[in-house]
């Protein structure tokens, strides 16, 4: 009889939840996932809450595996060195693997008036709080959002097609990682719901009743919504270990922290190579089912594997009718090929709630999916050449 072997997973997201679920497939493994909620976020589907089309929660019952603890609690410092997590409840936990999965969340914004006076959109908390400013505010008060990515393109349009009045403002060109020809699809769609769309000017400040932009126009906002970028929690930097410029965790290619082996990342808080991936699902998923695998082969004694999976596309919601699904090369930029209107919207509906149906899959039958290495990202690879050479030079002039 082999000792019991506890694993701890820090988040439940998506990334998290698939991790924990697939290292259940080890019998001698105690897995353990800490989570600041009760209730598993369907995060994609935020923008849907803020107007009730959807209420982007499932009890974890539905997702995680039965013989995985949940505890709920919010982890406030990793103690590499003695193998142990502080809790904000005061509480300490002891593990022999961790899987670090916390996720990403707004970034800390620097514009003045923003965090006064305008509504973030990347937690539940967050959500629901939009979502009573806008019942407050009432169906006719002017709405505000900025920032042109996918968040901001799915919640303008979300609350455009319930008959608000929408500006959507972005500093940077409209969906940024879409090709040429599926952002003009959004500009046609954002135009048939009536969003008024200013592309290519700043905010410089965001007031009670207005946002101020860097060409002298001042917009009216009675409810101002804020998607203009994101960061992930600090609770790596903060425990001392190494990560990159945002606060990702510095990983290796088989997503094991740089610092300790027993560390493995997953989802939009993990920096492998100090190149991190896009932050969506089609990456988290995969990378929390490769985390789950690096700690098995590691407490088998086996050597873990390299992670190199193309995410190869991007699907976005405009509303419940429209969609937009665009597909990309191998190395995740973005082709002329795309899918727009009602089949978009189709896609988007089924691939939101096929990310749901994989939890619900390895919640049942852990060991069903695996991450297939051998289609490789020819972009990383030559990343990974570079960063190798570079390495090599710097060793031989020492």
């Amino acid at each position: 009889m082999t000792d019991t072997t506890q694993v701890v997973v820090v988040g439940g997201g998506y990334a998290g939840v698939i991790s924990a679920n697939r290292l259940t497939t080890d019998p001698d493994f105690q897995v353990t996932l800490i989570n600041p909620r009760p209730s598993f976020v369907e995060r994609i589907r935020l923008h849907q809450r803020t107007v009730g089309t959807h209420e982007a929660v499932l009890d974890f019952a539905e997702v995680l595996a039965p013989t995985v603890r949940l505890t709920v609690d919010a982890v406030t410092r990793i103690d590499a060195g003695a193998r142990t997590l502080e809790l904000a409840s005061g509480g300490r936990v002891l593990y022999d693997y961790l899987v670090y999965a916390v996720g990403s969340h707004s970034a800390p914004a620097t514009v003045p008036g923003v965090r006064e006076h305008a509504f973030p959109l990347s937690t539940l908390e967050e959500a629901t709080a939009l979502n009573a400013a806008l019942d407050t505010a009432g169906p006719a008060a002017p709405v505000v959002v900025v920032g042109g990515g996918a968040t901001g393109l799915e919640t303008a349009s979300e609350l455009a097609e319930h008959g608000r009045p929408v500006s959507l403002v972005t500093a940077t060109e409209l969906g940024p990682y879409l090709h040429p020809s599926a952002r003009r699809q959004v500009h046609k769609q954002l135009d048939r719901l009536g969003v008024s769309v200013l592309d290519g000017v700043a905010v410089t400040a965001v007031g009670p009743g207005s946002v101020h932009l860097a060409d002298g126009r001042e917009l009216p906002a009675t409810v101002t919504v804020w998607t203009a970028g994101f960061g992930v929690p600090d609770l790596a930097a903060r425990s001392g270990l190494s990560t990159d410029e945002v606060g990702r965790l510095l990983t290796d290619e088989t997503l094991t922290s740089v610092d300790d082996e027993r560390i493995v990342a997953a989802g939009d808080a993990a920096a492998p190579s100090g190149a991190p991936y896009r932050m969506c699902c089609a990456a988290a998923l995969p990378l929390g089912v490769h985390a789950a695998d690096t700690v098995l082969c590691r407490a088998a004694g086996r050597a873990p594997a390299p992670f190199s999976v193309p995410v190869t596309g991007q699907c976005l919601s405009l509303g419940r009718r429209s969609g937009v699904l665009q597909l990309a090369r191998r190395d995740d930029t973005a082709i002329a090929a795309h899918v727009g209107g009602r089949l978009g919207a189709w896609f988007k509906k089924t691939i939101t709630a096929g990310n749901v149906a994989s939890l619900r899959m390895t919640a049942r039958l852990p060991g069903l999916l695996g991450v297939v290495t051998t289609v490789q990202d020819p972009r990383r690879a030559r990343l990974l050449a570079d960063q190798s050479r570079a390495a090599a030079g710097t060793a031989r002039a020492d």
